[in-house]
């Protein structure tokens, strides 16, 4: 197996050099990373089943894609490793709404990252929530800002020596829990397949793209557009030139032509059934 290409992993997040790990360091590699590399679910809704194999995630990023958390932190997980830190990947649980029971339902994957020489605490570091964080977590209870944003960090009651993150109240999701103990990447083998391919994955259900900088988010879901700050202002991108545009302006995807036809053809669909059971 080839060693990560650590110069060419940081090209892409528009980073110039390896530093030694610290706070400081972590964050302004998640930060680039969170910028750069996409959520989103374009395998997924032209029907193509996506490795697990962390090395496949890194040649994905490099490529110019992103993916969703099982390649994204996957990913991440490989250039902190190389870099010198010490990561562990952890089994989480995504609560969408105050209806849904929390759990470690095994539909997210976590990273911590322990022992930095500048910081008694562990980390949270995720950059694949998407609409999520744009900075590393202390592992500290409390409250904390990232732009307009306000995030909350407390001990998880469903798993025990767990955290559990509450997202900000203009979020996509309610809540985050995770365990303690570490995981491979087989561990949620078969939860990617059902992300995946099930009907009833909201993956499949809609298409989607997001990304989070240090003053709001962008989440684009099937044709609208969504610059979430202070104030949201959405976009009903209804042209294909426009919704393609955006694609490779806003989330740096630019994808090949015999692509481009059938995922259109899928986000319009989506659109007009969004719009059917619209009030």
């Amino acid at each position: 197996m080839a060693a990560l290409d650590v110069h060419a992993f940081l090209r892409r997040l528009g980073l110039t050099s390896a530093e030694r790990p610290s706070t400081e360091a972590l964050t302004r590699l998640h930060q680039a990373f969170v910028e750069r590399v996409p959520y989103e679910t374009v395998e997924i809704q032209l029907g193509r089943m996506t490795s697990l194999d962390p090395h496949d995630s890194v040649a994905r990023v490099l490529a110019g894609r992103g993916g969703y958390c099982f390649h994204l932190n996957a990913a991440f997980a490989e250039l902190l490793h190389a870099l010198g830190y010490h990561v562990t990947r952890h089994p989480g649980g995504v609560q969408m709404t105050e209806d849904d029971t929390p759990g470690i339902t095994r539909n997210h994957l976590v990273l911590t990252v322990r022992d930095l020489p500048d910081s008694d605490d562990a980390w949270l570091v995720d950059a694949g929530l998407g609409d999520g964080l744009h900075s590393p977590l202390p592992l500290r209870e409390g409250t904390y800002q990232q732009g307009p944003f306000t995030f909350g960090l407390r001990p998880s009651v469903v798993a025990p020596g767990g955290w559990r993150l509450t997202h900000d109240v203009r979020g996509s999701f309610l809540a985050m829990d995770f365990a303690p103990q570490s995981v491979t990447l087989d561990h949620f083998a078969d939860r990617h397949v059902d992300l995946s391919t099930s009907p009833e994955s909201g993956f499949v259900r809609t298409f989607g793209a997001l990304r989070a900088d240090g003053k709001g988010w962008d989440v684009l879901r099937a044709l609208t557009l969504s610059r979430i700050e202070e104030t949201t202002t959405k976009t009903l991108l209804d042209d294909p030139s426009d919704w393609f545009a955006a694609l490779a302006d806003v989330y740096g995807l630019v994808l090949p032509p015999e692509d481009r036809d059938h995922l259109w053809r899928k986000a319009v669909s989506q659109h007009e059934a969004h719009l059917a059971t619209t009030p």
